[in-house]
């Protein structure tokens, strides 16, 4: 059975955790380990991110609903804290994707900072968006 095709806005988050992996220029195979997982959480098959990852389009999708965001922010976070470190460049990375998810810009450093210290002791997705809605 095929699978359905997947949205542009999944086929975005997909490609900005790609660029996270790759931005510390340590691509490492838990961080591609992590990618297909997440994939697998969303019900998207290895061959269609396989396919989406060797022939990117350019998606640039924003999620419309904050919870998404933080979501897919936290995705991002998880994906720096694969290596078990956290580079200048990835942390650059996910603080300008905070700003393009609309977050206002007082708010993108704290933000960043809250989803990258809850990745390192593995917070619950659930458990963020409590806190985030509190």
């Amino acid at each position: 059975m095929e699978k359905p095709e997947i949205s542009i806005e999944l086929k975005s988050h997909f490609l900005r955790l790609y660029q996270i992996a790759l931005s510390d220029e340590d691509f490492d195979i838990l961080e591609m380990r992590m990618l297909y997982e997440f994939a697998e959480e969303r019900g998207v098959s290895k061959e269609q991110l396989n396919e989406l990852l060797l022939s990117p389009s350019n998606y640039s999708s924003v999620p419309d609903s904050q919870e998404t965001r933080v979501e897919y922010l936290y995705d991002l976070a998880v994906m720096i804290w694969a290596d078990g470190k956290v580079t200048e460049d990835e942390y650059n990375t996910l603080k300008k994707y905070c700003k393009k998810f609309d977050f206002l810009e007082n708010n993108i450093v704290p933000l960043t900072d809250f989803l990258l210290e809850n990745a390192k002791i593995n917070t619950s997705k659930e458990e963020i968006l409590k806190n985030l809605n509190t």
